[in-house]
């Protein structure tokens, strides 16, 4: 089959590499158009771009496909299916109906749970046990389509959304090429999601990334890991400078010590306690503006920080 795949970020890249690994004719790759990025805000391509152009498949970056001239061209590759992994823009009708089997998702969580633009990090911030990786025909709806294969992973207890992301994304492109071999046999079967347990994940903002140590600890600690690694959940730490010093904490683990929230409990060695609302939380790994990530042992080792001294 003529296959065009649409993604953009790392998430993408196992699915478009097995894809081609498997032999099926990737005849054009859609991607979102290059970012200024760095401190020299060059412009630079999205990996998918990147990796695209190293494989020889030519890449076409639309600011959008709504217009005539952008879905003739499409059609014009005369595809039998479209591939969309994290792919950014919204398929017009035009588009989805554009090739003889349409177009399929490539989404990460169990649907119809976590629609929408962030369900990785939206599965560890809620506490959920399990996620996955779906094949869906795409309609015009927001993930609304009928499921054709689902692969289940567990949320382990520490588990950080970075890890849940590489996870998905290397399970993501063994089913994709799954799907598409059924789909060349005729035998790529669907059903419709169910009604009940609907839930959007909203990308995340900025406003949403600051520590709140009221609290209880399992929030907490879910919060931390579901930002993980990026855009990483922060608070701010008194550590002898003239103002309090922005802090990520990127790993963290439970712990029923209690104190007044955001009390620093311990503060020694490899240990760094905070409380919470209920419970606290035990800070494994910390990252100062600037600096790379770290141990709470390194960390404790180069910051002023004793207990009883209040985080916010």
């Amino acid at each position: 089959m003529r296959v065009i795949f649409m993604g953009t970020p790392d998430f993408s890249v196992p699915t478009l590499i097995e894809i081609i690994g498997q032999g099926w004719d990737v005849v054009a790759c859609y991607s979102q158009p290059p970012r200024k990025a760095g401190r020299g805000m060059e412009l630079k391509k999205t990996p998918v771009h990147e990796a695209a152009e190293s494989l020889g498949i030519p890449v076409f970056t639309p600011t959008s496909l709504k217009s005539e001239e952008e879905q003739t061209r499409f059609r014009s590759f005369e595809a039998d299916v479209a591939v969309v992994v994290a792919y950014g823009l919204l398929l017009p009708k035009a588009i989805l109906d554009a090739t003889e089997n349409g177009c399929l998702n490539g989404h990460a969580s169990l649907l119809p749970r976590w629609r929408g633009a962030a369900p990785i990090n939206r599965a560890i911030m809620a506490g959920d046990k399990a996620s996955g990786i779906q094949v869906m025909r795409m309609e015009e709806g927001l993930d609304t389509g009928p499921v054709c294969m689902s692969e289940s992973v567990a949320i382990t207890n520490d588990m950080t959304a970075g890890e849940l992301h590489d996870r998905l994304s290397s399970l993501g492109g063994d089913l994709m090429v799954r799907a598409l071999s059924a789909l060349s046999r005729g035998g790529l079967g669907s059903l419709q999601q169910p009604e009940e347990g609907v839930t959007y994940a909203k990308k995340i903002q900025k406003s949403e990334t600051r520590i709140d140590w009221s609290l209880p600890a399992e929030d907490v600690h879910n919060h931390i890991r579901g930002l993980s690694p990026f855009p990483g959940a922060w608070c701010e730490m008194e550590l002898g400078g003239k103002k309090p010093e922005r802090v990520k904490v990127l790993r963290s683990g439970l712990c029923e010590a209690s104190g007044n929230a955001g009390e620093v409990l311990i503060a020694d060695g490899d240990t760094l306690i905070i409380a919470c609302g209920s419970g606290s939380i035990k800070l494994v790994q910390v990252q100062r503006a600037g600096k790379k990530a770290m141990s709470a042992d390194e960390f404790l080792r180069g910051s002023k920080l004793n207990p009883g001294a209040a985080i916010s």
